[in-house]
């Protein structure tokens, strides 16, 4: 989906294809048929954005066959879909019964992270729209922050900068402009947006810059606008987006609440729990943790890493941290120029939340795809932007 903003620039909103688990070529077209094209059909467009994921052996077989490449181009365009951001942080079986800590590798110390992100960049140049010229790809926040020492700090500088070199070079060849952001994500090096300050100044190029998802922007209890003065005080672009929404519980002392919870953590994905302390940020690897005894202060808030669907916030005693995605986007894109002309709806979690909530079949997964989007459709035209054919 497409929209102009009130200085005449078109910013984009997509909705992220890792909800529906895909490892091979076959399984991504699969997916445009069964998913994509349905929920464009829904919200009533000739023209539906999607935020891509490409594991690795589907990154590989694009990359070296440029008929695959050509032949997903065609079915984009067959279906009324577009690409102009790809999601490059998981690498592969994101889709398992059990992903938690294995979404963190490899890591930018690892010399395959960074031959993935520059296979997916030069995807990405020939899939954009002919008439877009810039893509961006998301990433993995350098690393999770265990076994990361300075050496590994600096090898995964070096990548970076190699990436840039090559993201250049790809430009002077295809004309088109693809920018890499680092997610900061929760329980990783780069866990919040004033992490990311350093690293990126380090690296010191613009292709490389940030991606500001609103879930774990929330999660660790940052202000949204101090988060995105701090990034522009020091030059970091905001290269992309996720709109997404945590899971907030006022009163985490309270048994019912606590039952509540327990109802989210699943075996499937991490969900880091935080709360804001007098003496700072106080948090655990995941929801159970948590919910074990005293292992977090529960005095104030909890939040935790689980992305629930933006227009359906859980039922009483919980809810959603969807003001604080209001409040970023106001930031990025309410202003009079846009941080960031890439937006993403990221709620990769529909099967993960409990069973009672997650949707029956492929018709009630479109219907709640189409149900954030014209979510994230209303707030954007509140914003002043008018949303184009």
């Amino acid at each position: 989906m497409r929209f102009r903003h009130p200085d005449g620039s078109t910013v984009h909103l997509a909705y992220c294809t890792n909800v529906h688990p895909a490892e091979a070529l076959d399984g991504v077209l699969a997916q445009l048929r069964d998913h994509c094209e349905p929920v464009r059909r829904r919200l009533g467009r000739d023209r539906l954005g999607i935020g891509l994921w490409l594991a690795k052996d589907a990154a590989r077989a694009l990359v070296t066959d440029p008929a695959a490449l050509r032949g997903l181009r065609c079915e984009l365009e067959r279906r009324g879909l577009e690409v102009v951001t790809l999601n490059g942080f998981p690498y592969e079986g994101f889709g398992a019964e059990e992903v938690k800590y294995r979404v963190y590798t490899p890591d930018w110390a690892d010399p395959e992270r960074l031959e993935h992100t520059a296979a997916l960049a030069r995807v990405l140049a020939g899939l954009l729209p002919e008439d877009v010229t810039e893509g961006s790809i998301s990433t993995l926040p350098l690393a999770w922050r265990t076994a990361y020492d300075d050496e590994r700090a600096e090898t995964a500088r070096t990548a970076l900068r190699t990436l840039a070199e090559r993201l250049d070079a790809l430009e002077e060849l295809t004309g088109r402009s693809i920018r890499v952001a680092l997610e900061p994500e929760p329980g990783c090096v780069v866990e919040t947006t004033r992490d990311a300050i350093a690293p990126l100044t380090a690296v010191g190029h613009d292709r490389i810059g940030i991606c500001v998802d609103t879930c774990h922007l929330a999660t660790s209890f940052e202000d949204p606008g101090t988060a995105l003065d701090d990034l522009a005080r020091a030059g970091v672009p905001v290269v992309k987006s996720q709109l997404s929404a945590a899971l907030h519980a006022e009163q985490p002392h309270l048994p019912e609440v606590r039952e509540a919870l327990a109802a989210f953590a699943e075996p499937r994905f991490l969900h880091q729990t935080r709360t804001a302390t007098a003496a700072g940020l106080r948090g655990t690897d995941d929801l159970d943790e948590a919910l074990a005894g005293d292992a977090l202060p529960d005095a104030g808030p909890w939040r935790s890493h689980f992305h629930v669907p933006l227009h359906a916030a859980p039922a009483a005693p919980l809810t959603s941290t969807l003001p604080v995605l209001t409040s970023a986007l106001t930031r990025l894109v309410g202003g009079p120029h846009p941080l960031t002309r890439h937006l993403e709806v990221e709620t990769y979690t529909w099967q993960a939340l409990p069973p009672e909530l997650r949707p029956r079949g492929r018709a009630q997964l479109a219907d709640g795809i189409a149900a954030e989007l014209t979510l994230a459709r209303d707030l954007l035209t509140d914003l002043g932007l008018k949303e184009l054919p």
